[in-house]
C-alpha cells in the first residue's frame, strides 16, 4: 500500500515496515545510512516506532524513508503522515535507546538515559523507567514509615512484574511522561495485558539490594535509574550502564515490600498519588500513602 492510501496510523506503520523489508537493511544499517546523509535515526528509536501504532515525528519519517532508498517519494510520505496527524492520529514521542540484543540477564545494560524536566508533586529523588515489566514477587509498601508487620520474607530474584498494589491490573513498564517533554522512556503504570515487553528481571546484588533490569527483544537490556536535577527529577528511566543504575532495597512491610533507592531517604510511588493509566513512577518522601505499595510477581 502506498503512503497516500493509508487510512490510519497503524496502516502508516505497516507501510513503513514493508518499506524496511523491501530495503533488506537491518536497524543498524539504516542508522548508518541515515548518518551518512546527515540524518539522525537511532536504531532503538526506529525499532520503537515500528512496534507501536502511533505516528512517528516527521523528522523520523524523513530520515527513515531516505535511509531505505525511497527518497524520491519522501514528500508523499510526509504528506500522508501530516494528513493522518490532522485527523487525530497524533504522533507520540519515541525514546532513543540502545539495548543489547541478548534476552538473558547481563551485567552491562544498554538503555540510554535522556534528560527530563521536574514534576510538580512532592518528590524526593530521581526515578525513571523505560519499558513493560514482568511478574515475579509481590511488592507492597507499608502504610507508614515504621515497623514491619507480616513480613513476607526476601523477594525471589528473576523474571518479574512490578504492579501498584491498589491497581494490580497495571504494571510498571515502558512509557512516556504525560507532559511530553522528555523523549526517552520512563516508568509508568499501564495495563499489564498491553505491556508484554520489555521483560523485567530482579537482580540481587548483595546486602539486601536489587537492580531492576528491563530486557527488550530488539533493544536489549537497561537498568532502572532514578533521575537527577538535570532531568525529570525523581522519575525512573532505563540506563545504558547497569553499573551506574540505581540499587533498590525491598523492605518487608505488612505482607509486601517498600521499594526504596539505596542511599536515599525516599520511597518509590506514583506521581500525585494517581491511579490513572499512564501515571509516572517517581521517588518521593516516604509517607505510607497507598501509591507507595507495590506487588512483585514471579513471571
Amino acid at each position: 500500500m502506498l503512503p497516500n492510501e493509508v487510512r490510519d496510523a497503524a496502516g502508516f506503520i505497516a507501510s513503513m515496515k514493508r518499506l524496511k523489508e523491501r530495503s533488506g537493511l537491518t536497524y543498524r544499517e539504516l542508522e548508518e545510512r541515515a548518518a551518512r546523509s546527515g540524518d539522525v535515526l537511532a536504531r532503538s528509536t526506529l525499532a520503537d516506532v515500528l512496534r507501536r501504532t502511533s505516528l512517528p515525528r516527521p523528522e523520523v519519517v524523513g530520515a527513515f524513508v531516505r535511509a531505505c532508498g525511497d527518497g524520491e517519494r519522501i514528500d508523499a510520505w510526509l504528506a500522508a503522515r501530516d494528513r493522518l496527524a490532522a485527523t487525530g492520529a497524533i504522533a507520540a514521542p519515541v525514546a532513543e535507546r540502545d539495548f543489547e540484543t541478548d534476552d538473558r540477564p547481563q551485567n552491562e545494560a544498554s538503555v540510554v538515559a535522556r534528560s527530563r524536566r521536574p514534576k510538580s508533586s512532592a518528590l524526593l529523588g530521581a526515578t525513571t523507567l523505560v519499558v513493560p515489566m514482568l511478574a515475579l514477587v509481590t511488592w507492597g509498601l507499608l502504610s507508614g514509615d515504621s515497623a514491619e508487620q507480616g513480613t513476607p520474607g526476601s523477594p525471589a530474584d528473576g523474571w518479574v512484574t512490578i504492579r501498584p498494589a491498589r491497581t494490580a491490573d497495571l504494571c510498571l513498564t515502558d512509557g512516556r511522561d504525560r507532559d511530553g517533554v522528555y523523549d526517552s522512556a520512563v516508568a509508568v503504570q499501564l495495563p499489564c495485558a498491553q505491556a508484554p515487553v520489555p521483560r523485567t528481571y530482579l537482580e540481587p546484588t548483595g546486602e539486601g539490594l536489587y537492580r531492576i533490569q528491563w530486557h527488550h527483544p530488539q533493544m536489549g537490556k537497561g537498568c532502572l535509574t532514578v533521575m537527577g536535577d538535570d532531568q525529570i527529577k525523581g522519575m525512573l528511566e532505563p540506563r545504558q550502564n547497569c553499573a551506574q543504575g540505581t540499587l533498590f532495597r525491598l523492605e518487608p512491610s505488612a505482607g509486601a515490600f517498600r521499594l526504596r533507592p539505596a542511599g536515599g531517604s525516599g520511597c518509590i510511588g506514583i506521581v500525585d498519588n494517581d491511579t490513572t493509566v499512564g501515571a509516572e513512577a517517581i521517588e518521593e518522601r516516604c509517607s505510607g500513602a497507598a501509591d507507595q505499595r507495590f506487588l512483585v510477581r514471579a513471571d
